[in-house]
């Protein structure tokens, strides 16, 4: 499966439990380590895990089989781990705090395409 199918795989099970401020990050400028970042914020513990949890099952359902997931226990921040995408499912407080956007966007260079907010917020 190609990045961009993975990438609205994930996008499309973010939406379906309403995440909000979905963000996609285009990381391969920086790192060969993963391709893209997608960052999304759910209200409450509970809806964290629901969406990590969506993504797993969705991503799972396609043939994409997760390297790893981390913060399931307290749900304030869920990373999903998928290979060439890593996925960030955190509450607003935790996300303001450690504002991965603009680490990331930061060190990217001019030229670099950032895929910005899927939302259109």
């Amino acid at each position: 499966m190609n990045t961009s199918d993975l990438e609205q795989i994930i996008i499309n099970a973010l939406e379906d439990i309403k995440a909000r401020d979905i963000e996609v990050i285009d990381t391969s400028p920086l790192t060969s380590q993963f391709e893209r970042i997608i960052v999304a914020s759910g209200d409450s513990g509970r809806q964290t895990r629901a969406l990590a949890r969506n993504v797993l099952d969705r991503t799972f359902a396609a043939g994409v089989k997760a390297l790893g997931i981390e913060g399931e226990e307290n749900g304030e921040w869920v990373l999903v781990d998928l290979g060439e995408i890593v996925v960030h499912v955190m509450q607003p407080a935790i996300r303001t705090y450690y504002r991965l956007e603009e680490l990331w966007t930061a060190a990217l260079p001019r030229r670099a395409v950032i895929l910005g907010n899927t939302a259109g917020a």
